[in-house]
């Protein structure tokens, strides 16, 4: 179980620059189970609308709250000092204090690759996204997404047939979005695990996907984009890749389709073209 710091922290959600101060002052997540909010005037960075933020969560009721939900759904919180949480995800910028988590919490930490892609696929695109993911699944590989329609959609169930997957969502476990992925969520959590960086209720607001496309990223060895418009969130997380030094691979599409236009750009951009599993394999250094 996370300790009742990191969940304190996670839900006053400030800035992670002044969670490291906060954690520098006290010295660990445990000290700040009853903190001192004198204590917290010392801090470093720290606001007065800072300390109000998690002076209303202690004091509240919000972590308590917080707190009886874990309990109550039977939901695993890790943070980031546990040995439990991935040690791949460390290794990126501004790394989630806590995940919540419906599953194995060792499938994190397994050789991952997410599969992911746009919400509105061809029948190209659905059938790249089932091909690769099932030869990458039926070679133990775990396959990540983000639970969105479409692409992920599909990758999910695929890897469900014969491997394991892990969701990552943008809202928190107890607001699952889209709500017609809410049974597929409930099988995934079965066959592997279902995860948000988010306070249980919280709901599926626009800005909550690009921290959850770094998470995707960031728990992977390398993404796979299939179908991908020329603004779309699967770029998102292809960039984000990049920058945590991941490898990028795309599969190419039609030359004239809207949906392969992001994809293109990547390989423009130095993503590694794929036709097969083999590519992947091979980029990556995996023999089989």
């Amino acid at each position: 179980m996370a300790s009742t710091g990191s969940i304190l922290l996670n839900l006053a959600d400030l800035h992670p620059d002044k969670n490291a101060a906060i954690l520098g002052f006290f010295g660990s997540l445990e000290a700040l189970e009853k903190p001192s909010f004198k204590s917290l005037r010392q801090v470093s960075g720290l606001t007065n609308a800072d300390i109000g933020k998690l002076t209303a969560v202690f004091e509240g009721g919000v972590l308590d709250q917080e707190l009886k939900r874990i309990e109550k759904n039977r939901i695993k919180a890790i943070d980031i000092s546990q040995p439990e949480y991935p040690a791949l995800l460390k290794e990126i910028a501004r790394p989630p204090l806590v995940l919540y988590l419906r599953g194995e919490a060792q499938v994190l930490s397994q050789y991952c690759l997410a599969v992911v892609g746009t919400r509105i696929p061809t029948f190209y695109g659905l059938a790249m996204a089932e091909q690769f993911t099932r030869d990458l699944a039926s070679l133990g590989i775990v396959i990540v997404s983000g639970l969105a329609r479409g692409i992920d959609s599909q990758a999910h169930k695929t890897a469900l047939a014969c491997g394991r997957t892990v969701a990552v969502l943008g809202s928190g476990l107890l607001d699952i979005y889209p709500r017609e992925n809410q049974a597929l969520a409930e099988k995934i959590a079965v066959a592997g695990a279902v995860i948000s960086e988010f306070p249980l209720t919280t709901p599926p607001l626009r800005e909550n996907f690009p921290r959850r496309n770094r998470v995707v990223s960031g728990l992977c060895r390398g993404v796979l984009v299939v179908e991908a418009a020329a603004r779309s969130g699967a770029l998102i997380t292809a960039h984000l890749a990049l920058e945590q030094n991941r490898e990028v691979f795309a599969v190419p599409g039609k030359a004239d389709s809207p949906v392969s236009q992001g994809t293109h750009q990547l390989i423009k951009e130095g993503a590694k073209l794929v036709e097969d599993v083999d590519d992947i394999l091979e980029e990556l250094n995996i023999s089989v």
